[in-house]
């Protein structure tokens, strides 16, 4: 009789012990087919050049990266699904998602509760009554904002007058001609010269310049201003650490080949408040102060006077960028530049 009486519970301590330790993984597995999904889907967010962005793409990359994960058929319901930007001030709180702006951030909810996807089907608890249980997850995924240049991060290594991009627009363009001249969005002609940046090695090559444009900043660049005592550092160039770099006026035809297959793609240019040059005019330098994003949107190599390359004032994605550390800090990021992807919760 003590054993008959035992049964029950006993019953519902292993449906506890089993069915509660494959809730604990189902769970898990879930989870990390949230967190993965909304670091994927989270990607589809860089803007166009002139700040526009597809959230129906987001959208269904969520779906995607979710049947990915879990499996074809798995349901994600339209109000699951949150994109907007995060307030810097509820990182580390209660965190926030806005509607303005430009978003960086993608909540994802995955279920199976019955409203979406079948529930979670339990096995010896079925003796006591209980068939099912319902799983819900949620991860939150954000673009990190950039302050920094790695090895391999995308640039374009010419310069730009600070007070030209402070008073552009996103998607507002300029045309660099290869005698110096730039032009504006509206044909006018902007006071300056305009040149290729020496980022790295002084006294850069045509070859040295095509290899960054094409394929990035180099180690080798980053070791050389190290060396040379521009930047504290050889693993990094902090876009607002101040420094003067060689430079060249005009754009060289040898860089045709290079800025061709580069159209339409982004790129960050070193900003500089100041050109100076030796008595002789030999030597130029330019005083980097900043880094912005821009498009190259066009080019025509025709010797010296027809030769001109078109930017675009952007956005971009570049996961070799360096990221700003702290999530609630804005006061030090590249506007418009956008790195590796963080889960916040």
């Amino acid at each position: 009789m003590l054993v008959a009486l035992a049964v029950v519970p006993l019953l519902g301590m292993v449906a506890f012990a089993v069915d509660y330790g494959y809730l604990l993984k189902a769970r898990a597995d879930l989870q990390r087919a949230a967190d993965a999904t909304a670091l994927a889907a989270v990607l589809s967010l860089e803007p166009a050049p002139n700040g526009e962005q597809d959230l129906v793409a987001v959208r269904d990359a969520v779906r995607e990266y979710a049947a990915a994960n879990v499996g074809a058929g798995f349901t994600v319901l339209d109000g699951d699904i949150v994109v907007g930007r995060f307030e810097p001030t509820t990182i580390y709180s209660n965190l926030q998602i806005l509607q303005t702006g430009i978003f960086d951030t993608v909540r994802v909810t995955l279920r199976r509760d019955g409203n979406a996807n079948a529930r979670a089907p339990l096995f010896f608890a079925r003796a006591i009554g209980f068939g099912e249980a319902s799983i819900v997850v949620t991860a939150t995924a954000a673009l990190q904002k950039a302050n920094g240049l790695k090895a391999g991060s995308d640039i374009l290594p010419f310069g730009v007058p600070l007070t030209e991009w402070e008073n552009m627009n996103q998607g507002e363009a300029w045309t660099i001609y290869g005698d110096g001249k730039i032009l504006d969005d509206w044909g006018r002609e902007l006071p300056g010269n305009w040149g290729t940046i020496d980022v790295g090695c002084n006294s850069n090559s045509t070859d040295d310049l095509n290899t960054q444009i094409l394929e990035g900043l180099q180690q080798s660049d980053l070791d050389a201003l190290y060396e040379y005592g521009t930047i504290p550092t050889n693993t990094h160039i902090n876009a607002f650490y101040a420094m003067w770099l060689d430079a060249d006026t005009g754009l060289s035809i040898g860089l045709k080949h290079s800025i061709n297959q580069i159209i339409g793609e982004q790129r960050l240019v070193p900003i500089y408040d100041t050109i100076t040059e030796d008595a002789s005019g030999d030597n130029v330098a330019a005083h980097i102060v900043n880094w912005g994003v821009v498009t190259v949107s066009g080019a025509t190599f025709h010797g010296s006077k027809n030769t001109s390359v078109e930017i675009t004032k952007s956005y971009m994605y570049d996961g070799d960028l360096y990221a700003q550390s702290a999530l609630n800090d804005e006061t030090n990021v590249i506007a418009g530049a956008y790195t590796s992807p963080v889960l916040l919760q």
